[in-house]
């Protein structure tokens, strides 16, 4: 018997609101999040504008000592974590809590504290010699990525496999793909999945100043980031996390579980070219989808709607849209594209899981989101990019992209579960 994996829970905390309903009302309205940072002072940094979540994790469940014990990165997967648990109606015990699974994708890990933490030894960087003694005692858990899978795995008691995928930008489509192909080969049963990433904090802003893939519009944080606009001029970094629970088909079905969609496909490739550059044909991104689709068993007729990586970079939109239309040939100019970003900024490895679940909420909801801040097309995007306001459309299989520096292009498909296969 094959073996399928479909989402039954969703846990978003993003931009604009937490919970999962706060950002789908956020992105279903067209609405941007993206302001001026808040974090820290960043006056002096060529980019002074993100995403940032509006997040007590006291308020949302946690715990005076997990809060201690753990960075933001850990903190917004163990609230999403927690989320799409109760969404899903789903309590780990005995043979269940075996069989679950732990992957979770990021790019930067637990860079804030990191920093926050060398600051206070080195005396804001003046002290060459620093004391340990004034570090805090759990400086190890940060520098780990792999705490962040810990974190979850006790949040939620699941005693299988855990793991961290760190592959840039595409963490949060890798790590997904890699929990629905441990579902699928019988390694689990159910899998606690998706991304998450706080990487707005001066050092990451650092590194993006100095090669300039952030947007420069700072006295318009609302509509700073721009894809398949004319007038784009770079991404704007956000934060957040999505944890989805993916199921096996018929473990789910066994329980009456709601179910979101399928994982029907999942690729990735590598141009092995530049670390920021792309080729203009994107080769590999329309392979990386080509073979999702094949996966998922469908061709290009059957895509209903592409959400797009739409960084709002000149380069990433017209290699994004060059390898849409490889893929889906002449399909591709009647297919809705949108995307996200323009609402809840560039969360680094988190987004490619948030960037799911919007297209999870958008399938259940029979609803496109809109590309905001898309007023001046691109003549070089020629695609139908759904500008502004969301539209109505059934959506049976859709398609989700990732774009990381480094070369990596990752591609999915989800699909209804009850679509004739």
């Amino acid at each position: 018997m094959t073996r399928r994996a479909v989402i039954t829970g969703i846990g978003v905390t993003a931009p604009g609101g937490v919970g999962t309903k706060a950002f789908w009302d956020l992105i279903s309205s067209g609405t941007t999040a993206t302001r001026t940072i808040t974090h820290f002072d960043a006056s002096k940094h060529r980019c002074q504008v993100a995403a940032e979540c509006d997040f007590d994790p006291l308020v949302l469940g946690l715990t005076q000592q997990q809060v201690r014990r753990t960075d933001r990165v850990s903190q917004l997967a163990m609230v999403s974590a927690l989320e799409a648990m109760a969404d899903a109606g789903l309590d780990l015990d005995g043979r269940t809590a075996e069989r679950t699974g732990v992957a979770i994708g990021s790019a930067v890990g637990g860079t804030t504290t990191m920093e926050q933490e060398y600051a206070v030894l080195s005396n804001s960087g003046t002290d060459w010699l620093v004391d340990p003694s004034f570090v805090v005692p759990h400086l190890y858990d940060y520098f780990l990525p792999s705490s962040i899978a810990a974190e979850v795995a006790l949040t939620t008691g699941a005693l299988g496999p855990a793991t961290v995928v760190s592959t840039g930008c595409t963490s949060g489509i890798d790590s997904v793909g890699y929990a629905a192909e441990l579902i699928r080969d019988g390694e689990a049963d159910v899998m606690v999945t998706g991304a998450t990433d706080a990487p707005i904090s001066p050092i990451t802003l650092t590194c993006f100043d100095v090669i300039k893939a952030t947007s420069t519009r700072n006295d318009d944080p609302a509509s700073a980031c721009r894809p398949f606009d004319r007038t784009r001029n770079g991404l704007i970094l956000g934060e957040g996390a999505t944890v989805l629970v993916l199921e096996e088909y018929e473990h789910a079905r066994r329980r009456g579980a709601r179910i979101y969609a399928e994982v029907g496909g999942y690729a990735s490739r590598c141009n092995a070219f530049h670390m920021t550059g792309l080729k203009p044909d994107g080769r590999e991104m329309s392979e990386a989808i080509n073979e999702a689709m094949t996966h998922a068993r469908v061709v290009a007729q059957d895509i209903d709607y592409v959400n797009a990586h739409g960084s709002g970079t000149k380069q990433n939109d017209l290699h994004e849209t060059a390898a849409v239309k490889r893929s889906l040939g002449e399909h591709a100019y009647r297919t809705p594209m949108s995307g996200i970003k323009s609402m809840v900024g560039h969360s680094l490895g988190a987004i490619g899981s948030i960037e799911i679940a919007a297209c999870a909420l958008a399938m259940r909801h029979g609803l496109v989101p809109p590309t905001a801040n898309l007023h001046e097309p691109d003549p070089a995007c020629d695609l139908d990019y759904v500008p502004l306001v969301a539209r109505e459309k059934r959506l049976d299989a859709v398609l989700t992209v990732g774009s990381g520096f480094g070369g990596f292009q990752s591609a999915m498909v989800l699909t209804d579960v009850e679509r004739d296969r």
